[in-house]
């Protein structure tokens, strides 16, 4: 059975390969045909899944084995002055779910995509940038090293930038695409500094050998060095997943990028650039283990903090696909404030369970901007439930997994993250964690009822949308509905992916009970106040109408960087300007006027009077006699020798 399995695993880079293969065809073929475009592009990405769940079974299959001996094949790519570079794939538990995650939404997106791209002049270029960004994620999680993992990082950013930049007529996508761009190179920068940190000490950067470099040695302080300089490493590694999956302060790119078509949100904010980040700490989650403590727990207090932050602007905004953008944000707090937690795996199926509900919601939000001629102020919608069922009830479903309502996928690995908080000594953590939650429910509930059972607009003409967007919607319902169930006991998800030891075997139904309460008095409250109108929101944005506009402007973090910039850009200009003038200017006029004072100097001794010239040479002469007659004296002066009567 092991043989045969690592058989099959050997074919794993098929699974990035191929989508890889229908961009080059797209790129270079058939970029005239829409419908071979989208063809190839679908059936490549619908082969690499059938292959990765052809994977992801042969590892469950092997279980404890493939566990401690993952299936790595590695090709060497370069050597340079000893330095050898390895491309490779490996094949465990954590890439072996991740391919499953991956090639699913980048399926369902594709199939999607059909529909709701079917008129849109760049749609060949669209798969082709769809294909790309699948296959540089699809890399990035079979990486065997860090250099190989941030080739394909560095892709899926540029992929990112392309797609969001995708309507570059338009102003606001171009600036959208530059901002996302450059706001993840800061992180990357610290990302890129810790590997060569992590090569000079290690001498490597293949995860594996790694893990084991830093197993042998971290008992001997004279090898590792000290252990600040293991954190310091883990706080720039760190760095990268900061941008990339959207942390404070690094979070702004995140809801801006939502100026690119709906379908490429789903794909990032689901299963592809944000999820990136949170997957390299998993990955490299034995140095951070190797650090000082400080280190996670400064991974656990950013990720709260970004939940709590996220949350709350959400609950101000309008724009839909703004609204699940900072769902997103808050998401992606609580997959790292597990893993500063300490449970690797609660983060894990957290960004499973999350890439299902939060895909099928993206594309239920794109099928409604579909059937509202493209608007997406949620108060110039209403009463969608009628007209559209399927996107209704499909994304009702994803709102109550988003909200921890059982048994949706949701309700599992949001109790798991809050049940290790607790369990592992982080109450405070564990409490705004659950505030969190309740801010959830309340501000998707809030969505959902403006949206599909607010009053309806006689000026909106909806209708469902078509058979290629419904269909992935009510796969991915599926999925958001049964998904959590992998986390019962009996299956041992969690025995599977967590680095080390099996987290625990039961579900604390006590800790369950309270976030559930938590959930559904979110809903309650949004259903009081936008449905029966208990409560006047006019009122309460009235009453606190500073706190209002702070939520509502974002708690002006985009205006105080731009005020930052400008005015470090200006004081700059200011130095660079003073530079010019004194310092560049100054030397070059400077020698202009030694140059020109030398010659009107020298001009007046030419007279052409014979007793000029003979003054002149007199004084030279003196001054030669004089500056000989000073360096001998200074000379013997010098020279101890001399007044000894020694050599001469």
């Amino acid at each position: 059975m092991f043989k045969e399995m690592h058989d099959l695993f050997q074919w794993a880079w098929l699974i990035p390969f191929l989508p890889f293969l229908s961009f080059l065809i797209i790129a270079f073929v058939t970029k005239r045909s829409k419908r071979l475009s989208s063809t190839i592009s679908i059936l490549a990405i619908l082969s690499s899944l059938s292959l990765a769940v052809a994977i992801g079974l042969g590892v469950i299959q092997l279980g404890e084995k493939i566990v401690e001996h993952p299936a790595i094949v590695n090709v060497n790519w370069l050597n340079i002055v000893g330095l050898q570079i390895d491309f490779g794939t490996i094949v465990d538990p954590l890439s072996a779910m991740m391919l499953f995650v991956v090639t699913l939404v980048a399926s369902m997106v594709q199939i999607y995509s059909l529909g709701y791209m079917h008129g849109d002049e760049g749609f060949s270029r669209y798969y082709a940038y769809q294909s790309l960004f699948a296959s540089s994620m699809l890399g990035m999680v079979l990486a065997t090293n860090l250099l190989q993992l941030f080739i394909f990082w560095e892709l899926v950013g540029l992929c990112s930038y392309l797609l969001i930049g995708f309507w570059f007529f338009k102003v606001s996508a171009r600036e959208a695409a530059k901002k996302a761009f450059i706001t993840t190179r800061v992180g990357d920068f610290g990302l890129l500094l810790g590997m060569l940190f992590l090569y000079v000490k290690f001498g490597t950067l293949d995860f594996v050998a790694l893990s084991v470099a830093m197993n042998t040695n971290i008992q001997d302080v004279a090898v590792i060095g000290t252990a600040g300089y293991v954190t310091v490493m883990a706080f720039l590694v760190f760095m990268g997943p900061v941008g990339k999956s959207g942390q404070f302060p690094l979070h702004v790119w995140l809801p801006d990028a939502m100026e690119g078509p709906t379908p490429v949100s789903a794909l990032i904010h689901a299963a592809t650039m944000v999820v990136a980040g949170v997957y390299l700490v998993a990955r490299m989650f034995f140095l951070f283990d190797h650090a000082d403590p400080m280190a996670l727990q400064f991974i656990a207090g950013l990720g709260a903090f970004t939940a709590i932050f996220a949350a709350s602007i959400a609950i101000a905004q309008d724009d839909i696909k703004r609204i699940l953008a900072y769902s997103t944000l808050s998401q992606l707090g609580y997959m790292m404030f597990a893993l500063g937690v300490g449970s690797l795996t609660a983060s894990m199926f957290h960004l499973m369970t999350h890439a299902f509900f939060k895909a099928l919601m993206f594309l239920g939000a794109g099928s409604v901007i579909y059937a509202m001629h493209h608007k997406q102020d949620i108060w110039e919608m209403g009463g969608l439930w009628k007209k559209m069922p399927i996107t209704g009830t499909t994304f009702f479903i994803g709102v109550l997994a988003i909200s921890g309502v059982p048994p949706f996928a949701g309700f599992w690995s949001k109790d798991e993250i809050l049940a290790h908080a607790l369990h592992n000594g982080h109450p405070i953590i564990y409490g705004v964690g659950l505030f969190t939650a309740f801010l959830t429910a309340f501000y998707m509930s809030r969505l959902f009822f403006v949206v599909f059972m607010g009053p309806e607009k006689k000026e909106n003409h909806p209708h469902e949308s078509p058979w290629s967007m419904t269909i992935p919607l009510m796969i991915l319902a599926f999925f958001s509905v049964f998904g959590g169930f992998v986390a019962l006991p009996e299956h041992n998800f969690g025995y599977y992916i967590h680095y080390g030891e099996f987290e625990h075997e039961a579900i604390a139904w006590g800790l369950a009970g309270i976030s559930v309460i938590a959930g559904f008095l979110g809903i309650g409250l949004a259903y009081a106040t936008y449905v029966k109108k208990a409560i006047s929101a006019e009122k309460v944005a009235a009453q606190y109408s500073g706190i209002y506009k702070l939520l509502k402007n974002k708690y002006y973090v985009d205006e105080l960087y731009l005020w930052l910039i400008h005015h470090i850009m200006d004081g700059l200009a200011k130095i660079l300007y003073w530079f010019d003038i004194y310092i560049v200017d100054g030397v070059v006029n400077g020698l202009a006027l030694i140059t020109r004072g030398s010659g009107k100097v020298l001009r007046r001794t030419n007279t052409g009077q014979l007793q000029t010239y003979a003054m002149v040479f007199f004084f030279a002469v003196v001054i030669i006699f004089m500056v000989f007659a000073f360096g001998e004296g200074q000379l013997s002066a010098l020279n101890p020798l001399a007044t000894l009567g020694g050599v001469k």
